[in-house]
Parts: C-alpha cells; sequence; structure tokens
C-alpha cells in the first residue's frame, strides 16, 4: 500500500510534534512538506492530482489551528479537490482512497466535559464530509493531544505509534455519525 503524507505545517522547523511525527516515518511512506513546496499558496494543481491518483493512503497531517487546520490545507482542498476530477458524476479519482487525518492540538482539553465541550474528532467533521463528497474511505485520526506541552518521552512513543499506525494494512474505519 503505498501512503503519503502532505504535511501542512506553517513553520516546520519550529516544529516540535509534527517534525518529529514526519522524521519518525520510514522511507517507504512519502512526506510532503507543504509549506515548502507551495509557500505562495500557488498550488500546481495537476501535480497535486497526480500525486493523489498514485497513492493509496491519504495523509493529511497538521497542527490544529483555531479547531481547524492552517490555511494551506484549506487552499489545497478548494484548488485541488475539483468537480469532475475529485467529486461529481465523473469526478471519481479518490475513489476507495483511504483518507488519514494525522492532527496535534496543542491543548489537552478536549471533551464534553472539558473546556473545549467538543473532541477533536467533532472539529474533525468538515474532512469527514469532504472524504465522504469524494468517495474516500475515512480511517479513524491519529491524534497527538497537548502538542504544545508534551514531553520527550511522550513524543517519541507517539512518533514511533505514528510510524506503526500508518504500516498497518487493516486501520479502523469510522462511519457517517462516529
Amino acid at each position: 500500500m503505498k501512503t503519503t503524507v502532505f504535511l501542512f505545517h506553517p513553520n516546520l522547523n519550529n516544529s516540535t510534534v509534527n517534525k518529529a511525527l514526519a522524521q519518525s516515518l520510514d522511507n517507504d511512506i512519502e512526506v510532503r512538506d507543504m509549506y515548502s513546496l507551495y509557500p505562495d499558496f500557488k498550488i500546481d494543481v495537476s501535480k497535486e492530482q497526480e500525486v493523489l491518483e498514485a497513492t493509496d493512503r491519504v495523509v493529511l497531517q497538521f497542527p490544529m489551528y483555531w479547531y481547524s487546520s492552517p490555511a494551506l490545507l484549506k487552499q489545497w482542498e478548494d484548488d485541488v479537490l475539483t468537480y469532475g476530477w475529485a467529486y461529481g458524476s465523473t469526478g471519481d479519482a479518490l475513489h476507495g482512497k483511504e483518507l488519514v487525518i494525522a492532527v496535534s492540538p496543542g491543548a489537552d482539553n478536549y471533551g464534553r466535559e472539558d473546556f473545549a465541550k467538543y473532541t477533536v474528532h467533532e472539529l474533525l467533521r468538515p474532512f469527514q464530509a469532504m472524504n465522504r463528497l469524494v468517495g474516500m474511505t475515512y480511517i479513524e485520526p491519529f491524534v497527538t493531544k497537548g502538542a504544545s506541552t508534551i514531553d520527550r518521552e511522550t513524543l517519541t512513543k507517539q512518533a514511533q505509534a505514528y510510524n506503526k499506525y500508518l504500516h498497518q494494512e487493516n486501520l479502523r474505519v469510522l462511519g457517517d455519525f462516529e
């Protein structure tokens, strides 16, 4: 299974969590640093579509900003996931591919009883809806909570778990309301 990680971090050099997660991956997983590729937000749509067509498992990795994603990820979705290619009556290029969201919220206070009052999974619903529209299989997200305060030992274990997770053949598929 070909896995490609689309890494959306606006300042990867100063990242602790996303850099460690990406660096933990074996060489058989392609990691694309999207902010390095597109610092001006001028996305090469045909190149991105070509990469997507050549992969079986698409991983969108990013830090959670204001309960959402960095701006370039939204721009990438708007530009790359076009009508007639990704969705619509003839848009089937992504059908059957897996989508994994690898997200790292800075805080560790997500949940009904916590400060945020929403779970991370609930905040990722727009990605789940996009996944459904383009005919992909939505895999249980890989979440690294507390990115702003994570200690080195926990981060090392999480990075190892990430590499192992992305190498698993049968990851848990989430339904529409999970």
